[in-house]
């Protein structure tokens, strides 16, 4: 595809640039050159087989899921003000009064 200098200073326009008249005929050259790369893409075979690029391992290897409780430091009941039953016991709340 042939870029002239029409086309050049109507993309200009749509992309609101204004262009120096000296420097029209190199744009409209370097825009060419553009083109034609970006129409030789097309050219490229296409195939199935190319695994995209994955930066990293191709596998990640997880650890077993496993629970492992952290014990605490102290019992839930010496570290509360108020517990019974396995429940931290809290003060009601204003709001809460009379429901």
């Amino acid at each position: 595809m042939t870029i002239t200098r029409d086309d050049l200073l109507h993309v200009a326009r749509l992309a609101e640039l204004a262009v120096p008249e000296p420097d029209v005929p190199r744009l409209v050259s370097q825009l060419g050159e553009i083109v034609d790369y970006v129409a030789r893409l097309g050219e490229v075979p296409a195939t199935d087989h190319a695994a995209p690029y994955l930066a990293g391992p191709a596998e990640v290897r997880l650890r077993a899921d496993e629970v492992n409780p952290v014990p605490l430091a102290r019992p839930p009941a010496a570290m509360a003000p108020e517990f019974v039953d396995g429940f931290f016991i809290v003060p009601r709340m204003g709001a809460m009064e009379g429901s």
